[in-house]
Parts: C-alpha cells; sequence; structure tokens
C-alpha cells in the first residue's frame, strides 16, 4: 500500500512518494495541481488522530471509522448508511462541519472498496444547503443518467447538469486516486488522477456557498490528504444537519 504522508517537507515527500510507489509497482499519485492566483490554504485534513473525525458531520456516524496505521490513517466509509433522504440521493454523506466555501478549489486522495459494477463510485459535495439541495460529482465506473456525471439535488430525484463527461473511471483494486474539483461562479470541473483534463464539467449557479464533503451513493471507500483552496476566508458555520460521531 502506498503511504501517502510522510513528515517531510513536500519536495521530499512527494519523492518518497514516487520511490515507493516504484517498488510496489503501483502508479504514483501526481503531484496537487496549482491553485489559481490569490487563492489561498483554508482547510487542510490528515485524519492524523481519531479526533479528527469530530470535524465532520454524517448522514451515519456509525457508517465511518478512522482507519490506518502508521502514517496512513484515513477517514473510511465501512457499511451501507441507515439513512433514507428525502429525494432519491446518495446514502452516505460526510461533511466538513464548519467550512462554508463558494468558489474554491478541493483535492483529496481517494480509494473505492466496493464490488466492481457499472455504478460503483464515490462522490464528493458541494455547495450544500441542506440534505435536499445540494450538488455531487459522481465518479463512477461507467456514465448514464444516473451515474459518472455532476448532479444536482434540488427538492427532488437528482438530476444531472454536466452536459458531457468520460466514458467512466478505472478506480481498480487497492489503488488510491486524485480527485480534484473547482468551482467559480458557475463553471465546475472534475478531474480524476489526470490534474490538466478535467472528467466532466458543468455551468450551473442554482446555489452559492455551501458545505463540501466526502461519501458514496451505496458503496464503499476511503478518503486522505484533504486540501482546500479558497480566495477568501470561509464562512465558519456548523452543519446544523446530520450528526459528529462520538469520540
Amino acid at each position: 500500500m502506498i503511504p501517502r504522508r510522510a513528515a517531510l517537507s513536500r519536495a521530499a515527500g512527494l519523492l518518497l512518494l514516487v520511490c515507493r510507489a516504484a517498488a510496489a509497482d503501483v502508479p504514483a499519485l501526481p503531484a496537487s495541481g496549482p491553485a489559481p492566483e490569490g487563492y489561498r490554504l483554508v482547510y487542510e485534513q490528515h485524519f492524523d488522530a481519531p479526533g479528527s473525525l469530530a470535524g465532520f458531520v454524517m448522514s451515519d456516524p456509525t457508517a465511518w471509522k478512522h482507519s490506518g496505521a502508521e502514517d496512513s490513517f484515513t477517514l473510511e466509509l465501512v457499511k451501507q448508511s441507515t439513512y433514507q433522504p428525502t429525494v432519491r440521493s446518495p446514502f452516505n454523506i460526510a461533511l466538513i462541519r464548519d467550512v462554508v466555501v463558494g468558489d474554491f478549489v478541493l483535492e483529496a486522495d481517494l480509494i473505492q472498496t466496493g464490488k466492481e459494477y457499472g455504478h460503483r463510485d464515490m462522490c464528493v459535495f458541494f455547495g450544500f444547503q441542506d440534505p435536499a439541495h445540494f450538488y455531487y460529482a459522481h465518479l463512477a465506473t461507467k456514465t448514464d443518467d444516473h451515474a459518472h456525471n455532476i448532479f444536482i439535488v434540488n427538492g427532488a430525484p437528482r438530476l444531472k447538469v454536466s452536459p458531457q463527461t468520460t466514458p467512466g473511471v478505472n478506480w481498480g483494486l487497492g489503488v488510491w486516486h486524485r480527485l480534484r474539483l473547482e468551482r467559480k461562479g458557475a463553471a465546475i470541473r472534475v478531474f480524476f488522477d489526470d490534474l490538466q483534463t478535467p472528467v466532466m464539467t458543468a455551468e450551473d449557479a442554482t446555489f452559492g456557498p455551501g458545505w463540501v464533503g466526502f461519501g458514496s451513493f451505496d458503496d464503499t471507500g476511503k478518503v486522505d490528504n484533504i486540501r482546500l483552496w479558497a480566495p477568501a476566508a470561509p464562512e465558519r458555520k456548523a452543519a446544523p444537519f446530520f450528526q459528529t460521531p462520538e469520540p
């Protein structure tokens, strides 16, 4: 397994990652893409301690755990959440508890731990207003009207808003991937490993600033190395829905 963090400088850490990836015959994750000019890092989480989960609210805290060892701790979705959304939308949601952003760039490392099938997925949530009003990017093996697209949940079952996307992504088995999501005004772009070419794009301004987070429609997976850049300090407001895991 690739260790994805070390107590070293950024340059040394990237060198260590590449060397160990080569030894394990597993592709190395790309270096972080550049933040737009004028943006600054406003949030970062590597899940070094079990208490880091207290910085999230979840549709079902019992479905998530702090997992890993040594320098590879993660936020792990281990089962289907006991949660029934009011409209057809993802079940497994973990939002950063008190960070609200409008324009932003979000990066994280994701691994999918479920079985292979067309809708095998991980999700990234953004512009989250409440459990019936939000956007999410659905990264899945195959695209269709309900998978591997950018969706809006607006008081009704999820609806895709991305006019074009790729045929799907290859999650593989035991492989970490770099996710990058950029939002500026109505423009939304999602990248998967290749941080130069988006796998899906959309133009939608229905929702403004909101919470961001991670999860899956109905699969399992892990999240690590979250970084969030924004052009201004985020609003610090706790999400009043969902629950925080008990210590």
